[in-house]
Formats: structure tokens, C-alpha cells, sequence
């Protein structure tokens, strides 16, 4: 067969299927419309579910592609919803920590002054605005507010500014003996009585409570827990009348001692009126007053702030330190000198930041302290600082390291987290022990605070006090 025959016959069968594949096309197209629109009509619910099988069975068939679909979709949805939960949470969590990483209030040195807390791309993001002084007077100095935004757009905090001088005291960092009476007769814990009759009763129970202050006995003022004592075995077993502070409220009570084994008349009731110890002397300013400890002093079974008449500050002796482990802080063992002559001052007030009052002979002291200018808490920063305390035999400087700042923490005690960086220090103590509350923390030259507490599972750390709350 020729070529040119070839093609003919070839070209002549190709037009000759022509309208057959036109037919198929057809057909092809009309099937994809009919499954385009029943797909469409059951997106919408007009029609209901139908199988290629048909039938129940394909219909149960397409009801679980549908299941699995709407399964599906409600997936994507809880992971968009937690996704966008999350990052929510995390803003939160971020503006509150800006917040607390801004004082409520604080000091400054020249009136308009506005502390920045934040650096690099942060610190760019926080814009500040001070405004109008809200009150100014000679007592109280000039105050104002500080807004601070983020972009400028979103209110972060509002804070108080008390315009103030800069402050200098004299350094102290010396162990220091402490003795307190409690103004009333302190209750520790009221307790079984052994009687003669070979009963156990406790006359006091549910008339005395812990932490009550007992002033009185049958109208007669009492001081100590001597005289308690003697008034309750002098009773020959009659009733008394015991007058009480109670959270600052006068309590009558009667009590009906009872007769011990010794045939001693008792009311079941543990009680003293002083207690003692040693802690670090923290400052004195020029005028002579002190602060020391960072911190109240509390009864150690009850754990109250005690309430005191007056109390004495002696010169003491560390005579040995038993050094901190885990879960034993460790101490300074010494002795006090309980006489006139080691007498330095007189302690006039115990509150939650320490206890205060008078040097004796200041001038005298103050020759053998230094001078430091005191630091604001936004002045304070994290990283190198230094504690002056007794180790090794005398009060010198041992390197710590300040690691976290709570500028509006609930406990005022516990501003800064500390650690113990220096090598000496570690060996001779362990780190922080009990003794060392209010050893200065000193910082670019100036006192920014006190050591207060240790922490149990680990000496080499503790807590401090902003020098601007002990003032």
C-alpha cells in the first residue's frame, strides 16, 4: 500500500470517529455535572445521603464520610480554639509580669523623674507619662504618677512617685545581742495538768488561747511570768480573774486552778515574758537610730510577731558557727554580754521589718562604721553584690549574687532572692545562716538592703529586704 493511501484511509477512519468521541464527550460531561450537582445539592441538605452502591448500605457508607468529615472539622476548630487560647494566655501571663516587674510606689530623687525597669527591645515597647503632682507638702514631699503603656496604646500600670532626698547611714554588719520583754505576760500554749487526785485537767483550756497577752490577775498589773506564777499557787484553789489582750482587745476570763501531784496550785497555762538572741546590725542613721534583722522577731512556738514594752541591744560574741546543710540551716553560736557596760542601745519597736531604736554613745560607734548612700528599689539590680557580716573572726564583705527582684511582693521580707557566691564564705558557713539577718547588702557602692532569711533546702540562698522599706 502506498503512503499516500495509508494516510487516506487513516485520515478517513479518524473523521469517521469523529461523531462517536463527540458522543462520549457527551456523555463523560453529563455524568460530571449529575455528580456536581448531587455533591452540591447534599452540601446544602436538599437531597439525602445516596451511595453509588445505593441502597442502605451505601447510605450508611456516606453518613460515616460525613461523621468523619464533621469529625474533622471540629478537630481543626479546637485546635484553632486552644491555639488562640494560648497565645492569650501568654499575653496575660507576659502583661503580668511587666506589672509586677514595676513598684506600686516609689522613691525618686528629682521631681518628674520616671524609673525604667525594662532594657533592649522590651524596654523600647514601654512608654512612660508622668502626671500632674497629685500632693506636695513639707512633710510628705512632692507626689505624682507615672503612667507606663506598652506602644503607647495599652495602659500597663499606674505607679506613685514620692519625690525624696538621697539618704546616708552608717554601715553596720556586726553581731549584735537582742533582749525583749512583751508587753503583758505572752501565752505560749496552755497544757495538761497531773493532779493530786491523779486526774489530767487543763483549768486554762477555753478561757486562755495561744498568742493571748495576760495583764491582769484579780485586778492586780502583772509583768512577768513570775508574778503570774505566784498569783495563780497563792489562789488556795479559788477562782481568779485574769485580764487579757486579745488581738488588741481587752478579754476578762476566770480561771479554777487546780492542785498538782506537788500540791502546787496551777492553771495549766505556758507563758513568758522576754526572749533573746543574736542577729546583725543592719544601720544607724545620723541621728543615731538603728535598724536591724530585716525582719520582725515572732515567739518561736507560735510564730507571732511579738508585741514588746522595751528591750535592750548588747555587744555579743560569736564564739563558733555551726555551718548549713540541706534542711538544717545552720547558726552563729555565741554568748551576750548582759551587762551595763556591753550595753549599746535600747529597742524601742519590733515590727514586721525589723526591730529599732537608740544607740548609746553614737558618736563613739559611729568611728568604727562606714558611710553609704542608701539605694531606691528600682536602683537596685540583678547580679553582683556584696553582704557585710561576721565570719572567719571578724565583719568584712563576702560576694553574692542578687538573682531575682520582687518589687510588690505580699512579704516585704522577701524582695530579692540571693545566693551565696563567695568561696570563702561557702566554707567557713555553708552560706546564709541564723545570726546573719540583717547583715548589709551593699551594691555599686550604696546599701540597697538586708539579709532576712535562709533557705532551708539550700544555705546558699536566702531572702532580703529593700533598705528603702527598713528606713
Amino acid at each position: 500500500m502506498s503512503s499516500e493511501r495509508y494516510r487516506k484511509e487513516r485520515t478517513g477512519r479518524k473523521h469517521k470517529n469523529i461523531p462517536e468521541l463527540e458522543s462520549l464527550r457527551f456523555h463523560i460531561l453529563k455524568a460530571e455535572t449529575k455528580v456536581l450537582c448531587f455533591f452540591c445539592a447534599r452540601k446544602f441538605g436538599i437531597l439525602p445521603a445516596i451511595s453509588e452502591t445505593g441502597g442502605e448500605g451505601g447510605r450508611r457508607v456516606d453518613e460515616r464520610e460525613v461523621q468523619r468529615m464533621n469529625a474533622r472539622k471540629k478537630y481543626r476548630i479546637l485546635v484553632s480554639a486552644l491555639l488562640v487560647l494560648s497565645v492569650m494566655l501568654t499575653a496575660g501571663a507576659g502583661m503580668a509580669a511587666l506589672k509586677r516587674q514595676i513598684p506600686d510606689h516609689m522613691t525618686v530623687r528629682e521631681r518628674g523623674e520616671a524609673p525604667v525597669f525594662f532594657s533592649g527591645l522590651i524596654g523600647n515597647w514601654i512608654e512612660t507619662k508622668v502626671e500632674e503632682s497629685m500632693e506636695s507638702s513639707e512633710t510628705s514631699g512632692e507626689k505624682y504618677e507615672i503612667l507606663y503603656s506598652l506602644f503607647g496604646r495599652i495602659p500597663l500600670k499606674t505607679a506613685s512617685a514620692s519625690v525624696a532626698e538621697s539618704k546616708t547611714v552608717y554601715v553596720g554588719g556586726a553581731p549584735v545581742g537582742i533582749y525583749l520583754d512583751t508587753k503583758g505576760v505572752y501565752v505560749v500554749d496552755t497544757g495538761m495538768i497531773q493532779t493530786a487526785a491523779g486526774e489530767s485537767r487543763c483549768p486554762a483550756k477555753g478561757s486562755v488561747k495561744r498568742g493571748d497577752y495576760i495583764e491582769q490577775v484579780n485586778g492586780k498589773e502583772i509583768a512577768t511570768k513570775e508574778e503570774l506564777v505566784e498569783c495563780i499557787s497563792t489562789s488556795g484553789g479559788k477562782e481568779v480573774e485574769l485580764g487579757l489582750r486579745r488581738d488588741e482587745q481587752k478579754v476578762f476570763c476566770t480561771v479554777l486552778p487546780v492542785e498538782d501531784d506537788t500540791g502546787t496550785y496551777r492553771a495549766g497555762i505556758w507563758a513568758r515574758n522576754n526572749t533573746q538572741g543574736i542577729g546583725t546590725l543592719t544601720y544607724v542613721d545620723e541621728e543615731g537610730h538603728f535598724g536591724a534583722l530585716g525582719h520582725g522577731i515572732s515567739d518561736i512556738d507560735t510564730g507571732e510577731l511579738l508585741e514588746i514594752t522595751d528591750g535592750v541591744l548588747y555587744d555579743a560574741d560569736v564564739l563558733s558557727v555551726v555551718k548549713g546543710t540541706q534542711g538544717s540551716p545552720g547558726e552563729l553560736s555565741g554568748i551576750i554580754h548582759y551587762k551595763e557596760g556591753y550595753r549599746i542601745g535600747v529597742i524601742e519597736e519590733n515590727n514586721s521589718n525589723g526591730i529599732y531604736g537608740t544607740i548609746s554613745g553614737f558618736p563613739l560607734l559611729a568611728e568604727h562604721l562606714t558611710k553609704y548612700e542608701t539605694a531606691n528599689r528600682q536602683e537596685v539590680t540583678i547580679g553582683k553584690a556584696s553582704i557585710l557580716c561576721f565570719a572567719g573572726g571578724t565583719t568584712r564583705a563576702f560576694e553574692i549574687e542578687i538573682e531575682e527582684l520582687r518589687m510588690n511582693g505580699k512579704n516585704i521580707n522577701k524582695g530579692m532572692v540571693l545566693r551565696v557566691t563567695d568561696p570563702e564564705l561557702l566554707e567557713l558557713t555553708g552560706g546564709i545562716v541564723q545570726g546573719m539577718s540583717g547583715s548589709p547588702i551593699l551594691q555599686n557602692g550604696r546599701i540597697v538592703g538586708a539579709v532576712t532569711h535562709v533557705f532551708v533546702n539550700n544555705p546558699e540562698k536566702g531572702y532580703g529586704i529593700f533598705i528603702e522599706d527598713m528606713l
